[in-house]
């Protein structure tokens, strides 16, 4: 699968669950994938987008964050997309 995003759905996750769901994905992401969209939604999703800036900001397997305009959805760059 290359160039590959992959889209997690954290929607009716706590952020135990969310974090547990998004560590598993962290961990079965193959050198395929350049991304993990995280979908986490903007208003009741605050929580949720609070634990993923402070969790994986500094994730040895993220480059960086990419927030969405509507602020719905996190990025994770797992590699730069060429």
């Amino acid at each position: 699968m290359d160039n590959a995003i992959i889209t997690l759905d954290l929607h009716g996750k706590n952020t135990y669950q969310a974090k547990v769901a998004i560590d598993a994905q962290l961990r079965r992401a193959g050198t395929g994938a350049y991304r993990i969209r995280l979908i986490h939604g903007s208003h009741s999703g605050t929580a949720l987008r609070e634990l993923i800036r402070t969790e994986y900001a500094h994730h040895p397997k993220v480059k960086r964050l990419i927030l969405s305009a509507d602020g719905g959805a996190t990025e994770l760059v797992l590699r730069e997309y060429v």
